[in-house]
């Protein structure tokens, strides 16, 4: 079953358009979700919206607030919110092209795909996305979605097109706010070395495959057993390393994974004992 696009518009440079859709680049239908249950009846609880003085209302019946003041809203219809319409409400113009280095990190948020929407503006979209993919540059334009303008970062990605949204300034913190409390002293130069031989020990290609969300297959196991009636096996604490040496621990680090990389396998220590036995 094909995705559900969140957004559908045009897509526009300059005087060439064509229909697009935006579709979300991540799924989280692996993740485990709980429920509220009342053990006494095994029920799920079901959550009512409720008015302090009237009691239980229909969600139908309610509206949107926006508080000015204490206890004091100003209320807004479906209908009247839907009625604020800028351009980007229903087209994604580029209005810029940047560098890619030019874009701090903080500011990349939610990744979508861009595509076309349906096969009449197939041949407009490749023209974009092909001159796009020439220039080397990330394609800035601004979106409406949830209510709100958000600026997108547009750059190629197979046959379509990768689309950012991009955090705005006010929701980005200064990094002085968390980091202003830190030491400026600077660090013991034979431990930085050690620490770099470290690195370089554990340095290779990024797999996202090799990266399991470990949490979550335990929590699987653990509904998996209760399923079966089995009792959770008790796990046991992760340990706290309380650093007292800093110089002992990292020599410590290092030296013990250049042992493991020298230390064989149980595969290649049985292969190396086949070869041993054939060449007697």
């Amino acid at each position: 079953m094909a995705p559900r696009p969140s957004w559908q518009g045009h897509l526009k440079l300059s005087l060439v358009t064509c229909p697009v859709a935006l579709y979300t680049a991540t799924s989280s239908g692996g993740d485990v979700h709980f429920n509220l249950i009342n053990p006494k009846t095994n029920n799920r609880i079901r959550m009512v919206t409720t008015d302090p003085e009237t009691g239980p209302i229909s969600r139908s019946e309610l509206v949107k607030g926006y508080e000015i003041s204490k206890g004091e809203y100003v209320l807004l219809t479906d209908e009247e919110i839907k009625s604020v319409k800028l351009e980007s409400t229903k087209t994604i113009d580029i209005e810029r092209f940047v560098p890619a280095k030019d874009i701090d990190r903080i500011y990349w948020d939610n990744p979508y795909f861009l595509a076309p929407d349906g096969k009449v503006g197939q041949e407009a979209f490749t023209v974009i996305r092909t001159a796009m993919e020439k220039s080397g540059q990330i394609a800035l334009a601004r979106v409406v979605m949830s209510t709100r303008e958000r600026l997108l970062a547009l750059e190629p990605r197979g046959k379509g097109i990768l689309a950012y949204t991009l955090r705005s300034d006010d929701e980005v913190r200064q990094p002085d706010e968390i980091f202003g409390g830190i030491s400026s002293a600077k660090a013991d130069a034979d431990m930085i070395q050690i620490a770099e031989k470290i690195i370089e020990q554990r340095a290779g290609p990024f797999d996202p495959s090799q990266f399991t969300d470990r949490y979550e297959e335990a929590l699987k196991a653990l509904i998996a057993d209760k399923q079966k009636g089995k009792k959770p096996a008790k796990v046991a604490e992760p340990s706290q390393d309380n650093v007292v040496d800093l110089m002992a621990a990292l020599r410590a680090s290092l030296e013990g994974k250049a042992a493991a990389k020298k230390a064989p396998t149980k595969a290649s220590a049985k292969t190396s004992k086949s070869r041993a036995r054939k060449a007697g």
